[in-house]
C-alpha cells in the first residue's frame, strides 16, 4: 500500500532535517517498506527592502514530501 510521510522545517535547519529523514528511511527499509517517490520545495523568502530592522530576511520554511509503499498486515 502507498502512503505519504510529510515532513516540515526551515531553511536554517537543513542538517536536522536531512538527518530525521535519513533516520525515518532506514526505520522504513528495516520494516520491509521503500521510498516510491521524494519531492521538496523551499518556499521564497519573504521581506521587505531597505535598511533597518525590517530589511532582515527569515528563514524559508522547507517541506519534504516521501511517497512510500510498505505491506500493511
Amino acid at each position: 500500500m502507498q502512503q505519504v510521510k510529510i515532513f516540515k522545517s526551515i531553511e536554517s535547519e537543513l542538517d536536522q532535517l536531512e538527518v530525521e529523514i535519513n533516520r525515518w528511511i532506514a526505520r522504513l527499509h528495516k520494516k520491509g517498506g521503500k521510498v516510491v517517490k521524494l519531492e521538496g520545495n523551499i518556499a521564497p523568502k519573504s521581506g521587505g527592502g531597505g535598511s533597518g530592522p525590517m530589511s532582515s530576511f527569515s528563514a524559508s520554511d522547507v517541506m519534504v514530501i516521501i511517497l512510500f509503499e510498505i505491506e500493511i498486515a
